[in-house]
């Protein structure tokens, strides 16, 4: 069916406002389409170097444009849980694409750095500029024009938002992407998430708190909270750039093996060599991107894409703005209950009729576009669907269930959670923000407190350590924006926070850093724009100030006079441990060009 007339208005405006943009950015695809690669007219020497270890046999047929080659952009390393599996994909895509008559090569490789590892640490600095490098590092692999379409590897937080904006600045090359699936279900995330708490608090040791993070947290794939990472799947998925089914099959299946071989053939299926020719860059359009904020509101996801999106769209010449997402969020239900907007884990959302049954729900009543492109083809009709590995070890396709598997984790369109999606934005004399609210009470919509001033998460660990976090209050922690330190993010302070909140109190955050997809119980105003460091009002902020956080009305506002708030002077703290060590000296660059939150916090796109 035709899309919502609401959706489709947004969609209207985000295609008008993008017309200085989008158009020139086709222009530039189709102008590369139509002149490469052409392997034939590089010199000699340069399609040597480019095919020097093939067999004989794939040198003859590169060497004629006669075959297409697959370039293979991995972000394998064996350190990250959800990207080891990647270590034997480049051999099963380079078996598959010779089954298929076509050539595979690694192109290159892309740093991935995890998360997890990070939080609350130096390193944490440098992840959200890892997102734009990684776009960067990517396209030095498909620099070489040898390649007639890509897949990418990629799960996590940064990596697959970099590798997307890569993907569209080579718009004129077909694009696949290649998930590794969630780890198998450990210990509920709900009860590591209380030894955490019980770990502050005193209650617990360092042995047990290890314990549980490892019962977590103990195989290959994906952690398996909806947090940034599988949020980066369901979008993914949901915006054509996966094949049906793909996103949540555990790693070291069958299952899965059969889906990146049916990925490698399908690449080269839509290469400009065969019938189907579909370049990322047009494959990809405004409508593309209204389905993947879609999916974010219905499934409750991350707010991390409320800046990824933002760029991954800027990639393509479209230009998405919170608003437009906010909107989009009075419009959209919660369909989805996965923790931390719930008990379940990706796992049970996909045992429940995961993507399938959620695309089928959306469509059902025009909440998403259906005429759009995908790698699998044309239409989002084919994405509702039910996967299952059939005979010979093929994929096969049914359509997906009509009813819910587990309707406490996967709900219809008819009965949702919440009639609104998970993300809102702020407004104020504060400046922009971004709450996530759909794993908050209903009673913790609105909040007005005196505000607490922090200029790091560590001050705020301190004064929880030191007992003197007392009463209701709105802890403002700031210079934590992409020109102070890089936006790190602030995942150790819902614990803190959310503790307090259990003992009774009303506790809010304001920040100009970043939460995770984890972000939970607690209301939190991010991402809050213009910065600290650019003088923002969040820098004149005082202790005692009497905050207002309405999730309802969407503002965001510092009980001050307006005139008297603007002239008082913002404060000004000492950066110059953010600086230096774990490779933070050699983003200087990065922190002084980065655009701003709502803009997508890029070095690339201001």
């Amino acid at each position: 069916m035709s899309a919502d007339s609401r959706i489709a208005a947004i969609t209207a405006r985000i295609v008008e406002r993008s017309k200085p943009y989008r158009e020139p950015y086709l222009d530039r695809v189709r102008s590369a389409a139509a002149t490469g690669p052409h392997r034939s007219v590089l010199g000699c020497g340069n399609l040597a170097h480019g095919f020097a270890v093939c067999s004989p046999a794939e040198k003859v047929a590169l060497a004629g444009d006669r075959v297409p080659n697959l370039g293979i952009i991995t972000s394998y390393n064996d350190m990250l849980s959800a990207h080891q599996p990647f270590e034997t994909y480049p051999a099963l895509i380079r078996e598959a694409a010779r089954e298929a008559g076509g050539v595979a090569q690694v192109a290159g490789g892309v740093p991935a750095m995890c998360d997890g590892v990070t939080q609350g640490q130096p390193g944490m600095e440098l992840s959200l500029f890892s997102r734009d490098l990684i776009a960067m590092a990517a396209g030095i692999g498909l620099s070489h024009n040898m390649f007639d379409a890509a897949v990418y590897l990629g799960v996590c937080d940064k990596i697959v938002p970099g590798l997307v904006i890569a993907a569209l600045t080579f718009g004129h090359l077909p694009a696949v992407f290649v998930p590794a699936g969630p780890m198998t279900s450990g210990l509920p995330n709900d009860e590591k998430a209380k030894v955490r708490q019980l770990f502050a608090e005193g209650k617990v040791g360092r042995d047990e708190l290890l314990e549980a993070e490892s019962k977590s947290y103990h195989g290959p794939g994906t952690c398996t909270f909806y947090g940034t990472a599988n949020s980066n799947q369901m979008l993914m998925e949901i915006m054509g750039f996966h094949l049906p089914g793909a996103s949540f099959i555990n790693p070291g299946t069958p299952l899965r093996d059969a889906l990146t071989k049916e990925a490698a053939k399908r690449a080269l299926a839509i290469t400009a060599m065969g019938n189907e020719f579909t370049p990322a860059g047009e494959m990809i359009d405004e409508r593309s991107i209204v389905n993947g904020v879609v999916g974010l509101h219905a499934t409750g996801g991350s707010t991390n894409h409320t800046m990824h999106l933002v760029a991954m769209a800027r990639a393509a010449g479209i230009v998405l703005t919170w608003q437009d997402i906010s909107e989009l969020s009075d419009i959209v239900p919660l369909l989805a209950r996965v923790y931390p907007n719930g008990l379940a884990d990706v796992n049970h959302f996909h045992a429940a009729g995961g993507m399938g049954f959620l695309i089928a729900q959306l469509l059902k009543t025009g909440l998403l576009h259906d005429d759009v492109r995908t790698v699998y083809g044309q239409g989002l009709e084919a994405y509702a669907i039910d996967v299952k590995l059939g005979e010979k070890g093929t994929v096969q396709r049914e359509p997906a269930p009509e009813e819910s598997a587990d309707p406490k984790v996967l709900s219809t369109i008819d009965q949702p959670f919440q009639h609104t999606g998970g993300l809102k934005m702020l407004t104020g004399n504060i400046g922009k923000a971004v709450i996530k609210i759909s794993a908050v009470k209903p009673d913790r919509h609105v909040i007005e407190a005196p505000a607490k001033i922090f200029n790091d998460q560590a001050e705020l660990n301190a004064a929880f350590k030191a007992g003197t976090l007392e009463g209701d209050f709105i802890a403002v922690v700031r210079f934590q924006g992409p020109k102070a330190n890089g936006m790190p993010e602030l995942h150790k302070l819902t614990t803190i926070l959310g503790i307090l909140q259990d003992r009774g109190q009303k506790v809010a955050l304001v920040t100009d850093g970043r939460m995770s997809g984890a972000s939970g119980k607690v209301p939190a105003a991010i991402h809050v724009t213009p910065e600290a460091k650019d003088g923002g009002p969040i820098a004149r902020i005082q202790e005692g100030d009497i905050i207002r956080i309405d999730a309802v009305k969407g503002t965001i506002e510092v009980k001050v006079d307006d005139i008297a708030l603007k002239t008082r002077v913002p404060a000004h703290v000492d950066l110059s441990d953010n600086e230096f060590g774990m490779g933070r000296e050699l983003f200087a660059p990065f922190r002084k060009i980065a655009g701003a939150a709502d803009h997508g916090g890029s070095v690339l796109f201001n």
